[in-house]
């Protein structure tokens, strides 16, 4: 079987989830979006759309955005599993035909609450462990879509629709690698005036809980299709 991460910059990666793809039989393979033919991420058993600096309303700039969205358009046609994280779930969400635009940014470790479909699903790990939030915009669910989980800035934090599951969240990340994210996102965290010394505190107090619940999180996903 095949897990294909379409990525948008390098260490925004699967993190803690590889792990546990891999053991669970998959060949992990990145494909970096603008860089390589995403066209092997259209028939693989699980896609995942990882996040990245850029958005949805950015297509005219960055056309590989209309291509992600249009691969994760035919994967849910052919309901073909498919994750989406951050701006994935955002690309989803376009996707499906569903409006992405600014919302209120969140960067920080913080609980999401969950709706009672998501505590009866994999989603249900995360009561109450914190996740991290990295997000300027937000997108309305699609038609015919579960909600799945919430906080109180952002109302759509995830959703399922089909053999689509969006995350607007990051339960994959290494909180263990966060350097990489201060130092990747430093022009941002500066511009939006977020304290890194704190961010790095928090990470480093959140990293261990919110890995064994991103962990436990994708081992029911994969165990209930796999």
């Amino acid at each position: 079987m095949r897990c294909v991460a379409v990525r948008h910059v390098a260490f925004e990666d699967l993190g803690v989830w590889e792990a546990e793809i891999l053991a669970h039989g998959f060949e992990v393979t990145y494909l970096d979006a603008g860089v390589d033919d995403l066209a092997g991420a259209a028939d693989a058993e699980l896609t995942v759309v990882l996040g990245g600096p850029v958005g949805v309303g950015d297509v005219a700039t960055y056309p590989v955005l209309s291509e992600e969205i249009a691969l994760i358009r035919g994967r849910l046609e052919a309901g073909r599993a498919t994750i989406g994280v951050c701006l994935g779930a955002q690309l989803m969400a376009a996707a499906l035909g569903a409006e992405v635009r600014p919302g209120v940014a969140e960067i920080g470790w913080a609980p999401v609450a969950l709706t009672a479909d998501a505590v009866a699903g994999p989603l249900r790990h995360l009561a109450e462990a914190p996740v991290l939030h990295w997000h300027g915009d937000t997108f309305a669910l699609p038609e015919g879509a579960t909600l799945l989980a919430s906080t109180e800035a952002t109302p759509h934090q995830a959703f399922e629709a089909g053999s689509g599951l969006a995350l607007q969240f990051h339960p994959e990340v290494d909180g263990e690698a966060i350097e990489r994210w201060l130092i990747g996102h430093s022009v941002e965290l500066a511009a939006r005036g977020i304290d890194v010394v704190e961010l790095r505190g928090q990470s480093a107090a959140h990293a261990d809980e919110a890995a064994v619940a991103g962990v436990l999180m994708i081992r029911e996903f994969l165990r209930a299709r796999w």
